[in-house]
């Protein structure tokens, strides 16, 4: 134990001297947040909408006006032809167009049918299926409140959709959780990576070498200060989330730093077994950048759904540790998940830190031989 606590003391005033690592690690994960943050979005809004009103009728207009006042679509043009949508839509001038067909108002006073067009531009396949949605509800509203609703005879099955947990089917919800472990895996593998490798360059770690430490206290020695650094500035991204995009918390908050912690190990864990790989910083740099950015990115559940995936792909995604955080994260923060529930993922991200502090000792012992 006072080995480490040598080896740890040793590491902070290493740190404390390179104020642009320490700079970079409390400053930088706030700084993607925000940009990621509000980049990042997929919510739909301001859908640019044409409008082809070929009724002219009080119940027409209504139903225009359910549509711009919706908060989805902005009016941009009347039209009074085919051709001048499509060449709205050619220019990208409109994203939709609204065509209401001539006895409109008498079918709907009547209880008859009245056939709406939304024509879409589709070259955005999400886009497109958003806009089909909100056209969808806005119209099922809209018929509603038609005054010859109340005559046509309702359809023998009537679906009433609930959305739990996020209601508002807000993004930010989806996507902030997921830059949290993003973040997270990247700046602790990025700066464990470089900590050996660093005194590799200055030639410190012969003199580690000759030194009575052994090999598993020296590794928790380096691990411990950037263990404490990233808990701080994980906890501080999370409360800028709660603030910037009001991020929930339903769960319990230590159930949320185990799970961060034991997260935080395997990254800071992955990192030095890179700084054992590489000879130079920029190589270790490269590296990191390597085994955090692209899988926690593109094979955990952040952004693309895993099952989804191929077959091949959805196996190799057991491997990373940001899918087994982000179902932990998610299901304390928006569904007050307890610990026991999330005992899979906290037993997967236990072993996957081990296995990466075992590897890191294995990789320095054979060098310090």
């Amino acid at each position: 134990m006072r080995t480490i606590l040598a080896v740890t003391r040793k590491e902070l005033r290493q740190i404390v001297r390179d104020r642009r690592t320490l700079l970079i690690m409390a400053f930088v994960p706030a700084f993607f947040l925000l940009v990621f943050g509000y980049a990042l979005n997929f919510d739909v809004r301001h859908v640019a909408l044409a409008i082809e009103d070929r009724d002219g009728t009080a119940e027409s207009r209504g139903l225009i006006s359910a549509f711009i006042n919706s908060g989805y679509f902005d009016f941009v043009a009347a039209i009074h032809s085919p051709e001048e949508g499509e060449r709205l839509l050619d220019r990208n001038q409109a994203r939709a167009i609204l065509v209401i067909p001539e006895g409109f108002s008498r079918a709907v006073t009547t209880g008859g049918t009245a056939p709406v067009q939304v024509i879409i531009n589709g070259d955005n396949a999400n886009t497109a299926t958003a806009v089909i949605g909100y056209a969808t509800s806005i119209l099922q509203t809209a018929s509603a409140g038609l005054p010859g609703a109340a005559v046509l005879r309702p359809l023998p099955v009537v679906m009433e959709p609930r959305v739990w947990y996020n209601p508002e089917l807000r993004s930010a919800l989806f996507l902030v959780p997921g830059l949290i472990a993003y973040l997270t895996m990247l700046m602790s593998v990025t700066s464990t990576a470089l900590s050996i490798v660093r005194e590799k360059e200055s030639g410190t770690i012969e003199q580690v070498r000759m030194a009575p430490v052994s090999t598993l206290p020296f590794i928790l020695g380096k691990t411990l200060p950037y263990f404490f650094i990233s808990l701080v500035s994980a906890a501080l991204v999370f409360l800028a989330s709660q603030g910037l995009f009001g991020l929930p918390m339903r769960g319990n908050w230590l159930t949320l730093t185990a799970a961060l912690s034991i997260y935080l190990l395997g990254a800071l864990a992955t990192g030095l077994f890179v700084s054992t790989v590489a000879d130079t910083q920029q190589v270790a740099f490269q590296i990191a950048l390597l085994v955090s950015l692209l899988p926690t990115l593109m094979l955990s559940g952040f952004i693309f759904p895993i099952a989804s995936m191929p077959a091949f792909l959805q196996g190799v995604t057991h491997i990373v540790p940001a899918r087994y955080f982000l179902v932990a994260l998610r299901s304390i923060v928006l569904k007050g998940t307890g610990a026991l529930q999330l005992l899979p993922e906290f037993g997967a991200l236990a072993l996957y830190a081990m296995v990466m502090l075992g590897l890191a000792s294995l990789r320095l012992a054979r060098a310090r031989v």
